[in-house]
């Protein structure tokens, strides 16, 4: 009688983003920006390659030079369940050498406490699998806070330009 097979179970880590962002700017324009892929090329850290597949839905290769997490990274896209001026989802799959993500995320809009500003809050999952399970929680958590604030410092400036 063979011997029975161990169910294998791939490492996995799951990482909670949550966070809100100023910008001087009006709703409508900030809502344009975060949503134009030339603002976005411009915006995403290390981005190499920006492939506009249609409305909302993108191909992205990003590289990243975060210690254990370094490396070439190419993903898809998609924008969903937009509600012009307030909200929007984005779906996320991502690969490279370290390993997979996935990932979804809720953003919102909203008039910021002085006139004329928005805050943009965000809330999202990111499921990491293979060497970037491994990395460890704080490694992800940290890595992704700091493309986050790389990402929106950048978008202030494709704010800024169009304001």
């Amino acid at each position: 009688m063979a011997a029975p097979v161990p169910d294998v179970v791939a490492h996995e880590a799951r990482v909670e983003i949550v966070g809100e962002h100023r910008f001087l700017a009006p709703r409508s324009i900030v809502w344009e920006r975060l949503l134009d892929p030339v603002a976005l090329q411009a915006s995403i850290p290390g981005c190499e390659r920006f492939d506009v597949l249609g409305p909302g839905s993108f191909d992205v290769t990003m590289r990243v030079g975060i210690g254990t997490l370094k490396g070439s990274y190419s993903g898809h896209v998609d924008v969903v369940d937009e509600r012009e001026p307030d909200s929007f989802r984005l779906e996320v799959l991502g690969s490279g050498r370290q390993g997979r993500l996935q990932g979804e995320a809720t953003v919102e809009l909203c008039d910021g406490p002085r006139q004329g500003e928005t805050t943009v809050r965000y809330r999202g999952d990111l499921r990491a699998q293979g060497g970037l399970a491994r990395a460890g929680l704080l490694v992800l958590r940290g890595a992704s806070k700091l493309l986050i604030g790389q990402f929106f410092k950048a978008m202030e400036r494709q704010v800024a330009a169009h304001s």
